[in-house]
């Protein structure tokens, strides 16, 4: 039951990344790509109906985290506080960005929340990829099981070790490269004209950016984590994750080519959802490695709950997916097709 948990918490923080990055990396791209008021709200509204609704995955996730793996909830939270707090603070303020730009017409209060929401989901794109580098890189835990990490030392990988360091600033720099490609492909599948054009200008440079963190990040996982490599080399049935994570990246800028937007951002979709997978296959039964004491590493079955109280959940959790599955379904096909702002409205852009 534990494996089968960790799993599906991997799926939920999998879909998360891959239906809220694409907002993230609108954000990113928001004050860059749009031109006047009627280019941002166009980009605004092509996120608007979904965009709180892709954020319910990461509650969803952060809530089974805590049923299914109480211990690497407690040691996460506790260790990462500060980082964690920030990152709370980075999501409201996307929020109160999007909620609030409306409010007044006036010439300072919209570019104000425009750039609020911009560096929020920049900034939140670069933590949420540095979170995922702490975890692979490994914490310092201690005999109980509860760890610390300041949130800056220095970029050096050896101990003291902070939240931030020059393998996990990679991963954030490589988790805003990805998703920015991702936001921007989603903004050419949603717009038109010159909007969609630069669009897809910048899901090209991007990719470049994306494409070459994603090597060096490799290499530097390779060097940083040996538990991955080997898993990897043991089970050599893992390697179709990083198979379908390359295949999705050379399949995203072969059809921006062909400006077949709709399948390029799948083929974005692909490449995210196999980077994350080929993290979770490479890293088990480990959630939480130690770099201080490999033996204290924190793992699968140490950190489940009792598998009883597993089992129970489990009936729980499959009518709950079903349900927001199928919300999700009905949300994304009522909102299809692509979206134009009205010149007269600056509150609620159309869809087409």
């Amino acid at each position: 039951m534990a494996t089968l948990w960790f799993g599906l918490v991997a799926f939920m923080f999998v879909t998360y990344v891959v239906l809220d990055g694409f907002d993230l990396g609108v954000g990113a791209v928001h004050l860059l790509l749009a031109r006047g008021e009627t280019e941002r709200k166009t980009l605004l509204a092509t996120i608007g109906p979904v965009w709180d609704g892709n954020e319910v995955w990461l509650i969803g996730a952060g809530a089974t985290l805590f049923m299914a793996f109480p211990a690497l909830y407690a040691a996460s939270f506790s260790g990462f506080f500060l980082p964690l707090m920030i990152v709370l603070w980075l999501l409201m303020g996307r929020g109160i960005a999007l909620e609030f730009r409306n409010h007044l017409d006036h010439p300072v209060w919209r570019p104000f929340w425009d750039v609020v929401f911009s560096v929020s989901s920049a900034l939140l794109a670069v933590s949420l990829g540095v979170a995922l580098g702490n975890v692979i890189r490994g914490v310092p835990l201690d005999a109980s099981g509860q760890f610390f990490v300041p949130l800056w030392t220095g970029l050096r990988l050896t101990p003291p070790t902070g939240f931030i360091d020059w393998y996990t600033l990679l991963a954030g720099l490589l988790a805003l490269a990805a998703l920015t490609m991702h936001g921007s492909l989603w903004a050419a599948v949603k717009t038109s004209g010159d909007l969609a054009e630069r669009a897809r200008g910048f899901a090209r440079k991007a990719w470049a950016a994306t494409a070459l963190l994603a090597g060096a990040g490799t290499i530097a996982t390779f060097s940083v984590q040996p538990l991955i490599p080997a898993r990897l080399s043991a089970h050599a049935e893992g390697l179709v994750f990083p198979v379908l994570a390359l295949a999705g990246l050379v399949l995203a800028r072969w059809l921006m080519e062909k400006d077949a937007d709709v399948r390029a951002f799948l083929s974005s979709c692909l490449f995210l959802a196999g980077l994350l997978a080929s993290t979770a296959f490479g890293l088990f039964p480990y959630v939480l490695p130690s770099n201080a004491d490999p033996a204290r590493s924190l793992t699968v079955f140490a950190a489940a709950s009792a598998d009883h109280g597993l089992r129970v959940a489990l009936w729980w959790w499959i009518p709950g997916m079903l349900l927001v599955t199928g919300t999700f379904v009905f949300l994304y096909r009522n909102f299809a097709g692509r979206v134009e702002a009205k010149d007269g409205d600056p509150a609620r852009p159309a869809v087409r």
